[in-house]
């Protein structure tokens, strides 16, 4: 079925470049274009597309506002367009949180130097957009009495948008969008005895910003266990990433350096285009943060970093499978399963996209499988 996309640019020559891309595929039609948020908004309350393509930097109304009010009003898949910059990541991350699926580099260069590679990445990536549930717009789970949180400023707690109302089926017959329930979800039953685990990892890609924000921020400052993080993103961005993360954690949370010492209440997240792998140095997991290889898909890699933890921690470690196309993670949690280390996984109602967890869940690796709002709650329960 032929997928409805609404362009939103304030540049013509975008704007007629991205309808030109998308409409060769035969599988999407451009129904509408946009030369601001603010008839950005009107359109896709009259036209109803199945994706919407955002600038972020608008005249009348920005990128951002328009994606709020969007949300607010039609929940629809939105991707964003943005600079591989610092100020961009930034501006990126809030559109994310405010309810855009996925994002892009507005430069055509940075995202492949080959015509029909760019032309693949662009289609390819608006039909995995319009198979989504855009995420961000309900208030993380209130943590359980957490033990002396570090401090952080007032404006480090800042919540997440309020929850909108259901959206209309798209033209793959899934909703737009699902509501998040506003009252805090109860902690879930415990499946076992509690363990202490050397290292937790946790594997994202899309839908990970908003849904790493959600597990972490419930998580107490003297959480037991060392955590690392992979979310597919560029260089430029994950310095950004955690940063946020940081603000809004109890946790400290920071981008991992080659030689850091993992410890308790500390999360390291992968940088961006390089590979982070785990050594067991005398018993002490430190990190290293290798180049990334031209020949893996993700970098960072999800299978990588897990690889290496089977190796470094055999039956130790805690594997976390949360939202993302593709199946990066599926070989890495293979790899810990076998060494006897446990692997759970986010279920498909909450999932942006169910394409990592779901690759986890049918090899059979999951050992368990949790909404988005359970796997906080259910690491404190879990991890001693």
């Amino acid at each position: 079925m032929t997928v409805s996309v609404l362009v939103v640019d304030d540049s013509g020559f975008f704007r007629k470049r991205l309808t030109e891309i998308l409409t060769s595929s035969g599988q999407i039609r451009v129904v509408g274009v946009a030369a601001n948020g603010r008839e950005g908004v009107d359109l896709a309350a009259s036209l109803r597309p199945d994706v919407i393509t955002m600038d972020y930097e608008m005249p009348i109304m920005d990128g951002i506002s328009a994606v709020r009010e969007i949300m607010q009003k039609h929940p629809t898949p939105v991707l964003m367009f943005s600079s591989l910059t610092y100020e961009g990541a930034r501006i990126t991350l809030d559109a994310l949180e405010a309810g855009a699926v996925d994002f892009l580099p507005k430069n055509f260069e940075e995202i492949a130097r080959d015509g029909s590679q760019l032309q693949k990445i662009l289609i390819d990536r608006v039909l995995d957009v319009a198979r989504s549930r855009p995420s961000g717009r309900s208030q993380p789970p209130a943590p359980p009495a957490p033990a002396s949180p570090r401090p952080t400023s007032p404006s480090a707690r800042t919540p997440l948008a309020k929850p909108s109302t259901p959206g209309r089926p798209l033209a793959s017959g899934r909703q737009s969008a699902q509501p998040l329930p506003e009252e805090p979800p109860k902690r879930p039953a415990r499946k076992g005895p509690a363990r202490h685990y050397a290292v937790v990892a946790i594997g994202t890609s899309t839908g990970g910003p908003v849904a790493l924000q959600r597990v972490l921020s419930v998580l107490p400052a003297n959480f037991p266990s060392p955590i690392v993080l992979v979310q597919h993103m560029p260089a430029s961005f994950t310095p950004a990433f955690a940063e946020r993360l940081n603000k809004l954690c109890k946790i400290e949370v920071r981008q991992a350096e080659d030689g850091d010492s993992l410890r308790p209440g500390l999360a390291l997240l992968a940088p961006g285009g390089k590979q982070m792998m785990i050594e067991n140095r005398s018993g002490q997991p430190r990190v290293r943060i290798l180049p990334g290889d031209e020949r893996l898909n993700y970098r960072p890699c999800v299978d990588v970093t897990f690889g290496s933890l089977a190796r470094a921690y055999p039956g130790k470690t805690l594997g976390v499978i949360l939202t993302g196309m593709g199946s990066d993670g599926r070989e890495g949690c293979r790899m810990m399963k076998q060494s006897g280390s446990p692997i759970w996984s986010q279920d498909e109602k909450t999932s942006v996209i169910y394409g990592m967890p779901m690759a986890v869940a049918k090899a059979g690796l999951s050992d368990e499988v949790l909404s988005l709002d359970e796997v906080g709650p259910r690491l404190i329960e879990g991890v001693c």
